[in-house]
């Protein structure tokens, strides 16, 4: 389908507010089937929703304050995506399951979202890993930008895509001090992509292009690249701002698609956070690699370019419709003196001494085949089923050496910890240039094609069942996740 660009404002989703009604449970989220309106020239089109909303509401939580989160299945019986039930998780389980993880939380292990303590509608049935209906989220980390999206076992893919992901926030004294752009200067950026079927409807393949004839139908793609960049629930939107500086918090809520962002006038632009919140220092930049869940919060000065329109694109796709991401238009006044301004020094963040490193693991990410033929990306050669080999003690610091011996990105998500990039090597050994988001704290980290990446962090504050995975929601629904078990001694 044909899409004019720029026509629709962007929409901001919107905050939640908690409920007052009894201590542990202020906040009670609904997972919907409903209908979304992507575009102006598409009709409203069946989705999945948190509270209704694509992207769900924003959570606003301050530093140290736990909240209470009740998550609700009341999705139908039936998913209206297709479901190959050839994959981990998907054979013998309920066609619909969800389970929520707050992505960059370090939650117990029964408020992290294990791919399998996922529940039918309500609470109907529920899997081996199951524990509460209620999540504690401690909030214990600083001021950073986190997401909130679904983890079922097996049927990640689906249920993201059909639009179970939404942002979180989390606040703190430190942040609130700096003269940074606020308020409605501060604007959330939920990027993915998608296709849309000739009615209108959401888009998503039940097999590969040019499938042999063995392939199971429906059967997992080893990616999905959707033919539209749809920004807070928009197809190609457009914002109007004024002539001054804003900030940006950005989350890559794709499947699988990653964006090198840049600005189509060349201008540049501050880094200011990543993951795990602010930089120590702003670094600025031409453009940044964003791979699916990591997320980068920048400040963006428009003071000299009244009047321009502003593109953001991914420079990996220029000249294709999709290296297009949505539009900045400075046609609005400014309104007032713009005294914000991002200082030289932003924060501080703790760098565990090397003397302190336990243990260092040197972890593969391969590529082979499943009995089907098809392309299965794994983690060190080991299937979800596999007996743990990642099981780290409590309080204990680890280097891990991800090596990337495919020919494809991979984002490395970790649950539970924060953790801090050492170095990039390439396939011979060498030191590379480290990524602008290589100096802040991370806890997912893009290791690219034929590189090896080493990454440090502490396995605290909680023991238990986690996971690790790559964030590319294809390859994780088809065995490239592995258990990660904190152990108390």
């Amino acid at each position: 389908m044909q899409f004019k660009k720029f026509v629709d404002r962007l929409p901001i989703p919107p905050v939640i507010k908690s409920r007052k009604t009894t201590k542990n449970n202020p906040y009670v989220v609904s997972m919907i089937q409903t209908r979304h309106q992507f575009h102006q020239n598409l009709p409203r089109t069946k989705v999945w929703a948190y509270n209704g909303s694509v992207p769900g509401p924003t959570f606003e939580v301050k530093k140290d304050k736990p909240i209470y989160v009740k998550w609700k299945n009341e999705l139908p019986k039936n998913h209206f995506l297709p479901i190959d039930t050839t994959i981990h998780g998907a054979s013998h389980n309920p066609e619909v399951r969800t389970v929520v993880h707050l992505h960059g939380s370090p939650s117990t292990p029964a408020s992290d979202g294990h791919p399998e303590a996922w529940f039918t509608k309500n609470f109907g049935q529920t899997g081996p890993e199951f524990v509460t209906k209620t999540y504690k989220y401690p909030n214990r980390e600083r001021a950073t930008t986190l997401w909130y999206h679904d983890h079922a076992l097996g049927i990640t893919r689906l249920n993201v895509y059909a639009g179970l992901a939404g942002l979180y926030l989390i606040r703190d004294e430190e942040e609130k001090a700096l003269p940074l752009p606020k308020g409605k200067y501060e604007v959330p950026l939920i990027v993915q992509d998608k296709s849309f079927n000739p009615d209108g409807s959401l888009f998503y393949p039940a097999q590969p292009s040019n499938p042999s004839p063995d392939l199971p139908f429906p059967s997992i793609v080893p990616g999905f690249f959707g033919e539209t960049i749809v920004v807070n629930g928009k197809v190609w939107p457009f914002l109007n701002v004024e002539p001054r500086k804003y900030r940006f918090r950005i989350v890559n809520a794709s499947n699988s698609r990653a964006y090198q962002f840049q600005l189509s006038n060349s201008q540049s632009f501050l880094l200011i956070g990543t993951d795990g919140g602010l930089l120590e220092r702003p670094i600025e930049v031409q453009s940044l690699l964003v791979g699916s869940a990591e997320r980068i919060d920048i400040v963006v000065d428009f003071s000299k370019l009244q009047c321009e329109t502003i593109i953001l694109q991914n420079q990996f796709e220029l000249g294709n419709p999709t290296g297009d991401v949505m539009a900045f238009k400075v046609t609005k006044p400014l309104n007032g003196k713009d005294n914000s301004q991002v200082p030289a020094i932003l924060s501080n963040i703790d760098h565990i001494p090397l003397t302190e490193v336990k243990k260092v693991r040197h972890l593969t990410l391969v590529e082979t085949q499943d009995e089907f033929g098809r392309p299965m990306l794994l983690l060190d050669g080991k299937e979800w089923d596999d007996p743990v080999t990642e099981a780290p003690l409590l309080d204990s610091v680890e280097i891990w050496e991800l090596e990337n011996i495919t020919d494809g990105g991979h984002p490395i998500h970790l649950h539970l910890v924060d953790f801090l990039v050492l170095e990039r090597r390439d396939s011979n050994g060498n030191l590379k240039q480290p990524l602008p988001t290589d100096f802040g704290l991370k806890d997912t980290v893009t290791v690219n094609a034929r590189e090896t990446v080493r990454i440090i962090m502490r396995f605290e504050p909680f023991a238990g069942k986690y996971v690790w995975h790559c964030h590319k929601l294809e390859h994780e629904d088809h065995d490239m996740m592995r258990p990660l078990t904190i152990r108390n001694h």
